[in-house]
């Protein structure tokens, strides 16, 4: 049995643990779900303790019961679900039947559960996105800005707040914007976001209100606001039939990916998304792994499934 499965249920279940539950259920109202969850939790207890009564279990216990459950291969979020479920019978044992002294389980913390990759598009992928015609003037609109975000790799807030003027040098094909912490950077512009910008600037003043100083404005004259980009971008993608729902942060995603992969220069990624730290960068060598690791399985003859 893995961790993953569920703890064998107990032939004879010690008397405390129907009283315990009783106690949830009666005192604490607790659902039946819930009541269930704690039985399973309380059981794997059991199981660890190796006909151990809790009453006697130390920290050291209880931390090495965490150490062979992470073993066994069970997540960070089920062991302090397990955690949370051993500190409640300790209080039980401690506050209603005076059982105990200390609770073993305060203070002991499940391992960390790994943080997900953040998710990109394929090159593939991205140039199906963008290589879709414009119809419209919002359309138009719509287009530059996701071209600008895929090129120059900006943050949303960073994109809502631009405004016409001297941040956008279509000239000299660069964008400045003011990212976290008021840190001002400048990142180049790409030439089919350019061309996408241009068009729509020559556009842009028939929308705008008098006044706005907005790049982005709405069919009102407004400045876009972040959520309406984030739905015109999901919005986009499904019309154009990409099978995934994208979000301005995948684009954002996507641009450090490709420009790693083609680049290697962790540094200059690191610069040009505006990180403080390059550990925040780092996160993209793991997604470069994966792309690297596809081409490997899909290549190498001694990787090809038979």
């Amino acid at each position: 049995m893995t961790g993953r499965d569920a703890p064998a249920v107990v032939a004879e279940p010690p008397e405390w643990l129907a009283a315990y539950l009783g106690y949830l259920a009666t005192q604490r109202r607790a659902a039946a779900l819930t009541l269930e969850n704690y039985r399973r939790d309380l059981e794997r207890l059991l199981r660890l303790a190796d006909g151990r009564a809790p009453q006697t279990l130390s920290s050291h216990d209880i931390r090495r019961f965490v150490a062979r459950m992470h073993g066994e291969g069970l997540g960070g979020r089920s062991i302090a679900r397990a955690l949370s479920a051993w500190r409640g019978l300790f209080r039980w044992f401690i506050r209603q039947r005076g059982e105990m002294g200390v609770n073993p389980a305060e203070g002991v913390r499940p391992p960390k559960s790994p943080q997900p990759l953040p998710k990109a598009l394929s090159p593939d992928q991205a140039q199906a996105l963008l290589d879709a015609e414009a119809g419209d003037g919002l359309e138009v609109r719509d287009h530059a800005m996701f071209e600008l975000l895929y090129s120059s790799g900006l943050r949303l807030a960073e994109l809502a707040a631009l405004d016409v003027g001297p941040a956008l040098d279509l000239a000299e094909r660069m964008v400045t914007v003011r990212g976290k912490r008021n840190k001002m950077r400048s990142v180049p512009v790409g030439t089919q976001a350019v061309a996408a910008l241009a068009a729509w600037l020559a556009q842009r003043d028939a929308l705008a209100r008098n006044g706005e100083p907005a790049l982005f404005v709405t069919r009102s004259g407004t400045r876009m606001s972040s959520g309406a980009i984030r739905s015109r971008l999901a919005r986009w993608a499904q019309m154009r039939g990409l099978g995934v729902h994208v979000h301005p942060h995948m684009l954002r995603h996507s641009f450090a990916s490709h420009v790693l992969q083609s680049s290697g220069d962790l540094r200059a990624v690191q610069e040009l998304l505006g990180h403080a730290s390059i550990r925040s960068t780092q996160v993209y060598t793991h997604l470069d792994f994966q792309h690297l690791a596809k081409v490997y399985d899909a290549a190498h003859p001694r990787a090809r499934r038979r």
